[in-house]
């Protein structure tokens, strides 16, 4: 495998996760030689992204009414590392790897049954004030949240 910036020990850095959701390739995401196309890990991304969000309480405080704060993705990144095919079940994982001020490093490993990893990636997301388009600082019940059963990069 490839070095990767983000990633010092592959088999360390895999049991860091503690949060996943599962999808399914479906045949609408491969191509005509029936395996993945490169553009759907990022798909997979922002559902189990949106699904970590939920499982910590903030999806809910960001679509209630009036809420002026919204995530908004600053950059995102994938790496393959092998190939994917259709009908093939995966587990997507999600974690917070460093917690800025209004921002936070999430880290993503899409992994088959038995755990081969299929792609990783990482991405950075801004809690934004929708009013003023600028970053809005974490609440600490926010940061905490972010702490539970998570390894944080200081």
């Amino acid at each position: 495998m490839k070095k990767l910036a983000y990633i010092d020990n592959l088999p360390e850095w895999m049991n860091e996760f503690s949060f996943s959701h599962p999808v399914k390739v479906r045949f609408s995401e491969t191509d005509m030689f029936g395996h993945m196309n490169n553009t759907v890990p990022f798909v997979y991304f922002e559902e189990a992204r949106i699904e970590y969000f939920k499982s910590l309480g903030f999806m809910q405080d960001w679509t209630k009414p009036g809420s002026n704060t919204i995530p908004v993705v600053a950059d995102l990144q994938c790496d393959f590392l092998s190939q994917v095919f259709f009908g093939e079940n995966l587990e997507i994982c999600v974690k917070a790897n460093e917690v800025g001020t209004s921002s936070v490093d999430l880290h993503y490993i899409g992994r088959r049954k038995d755990s081969t990893p299929c792609f990783v990636g990482r991405g950075r997301m801004v809690q934004l004030n929708r009013l003023t388009g600028k970053g809005e600082a974490w609440s600490e019940k926010q940061r905490e949240l972010f702490h539970i059963n998570e390894t944080l990069k200081k």
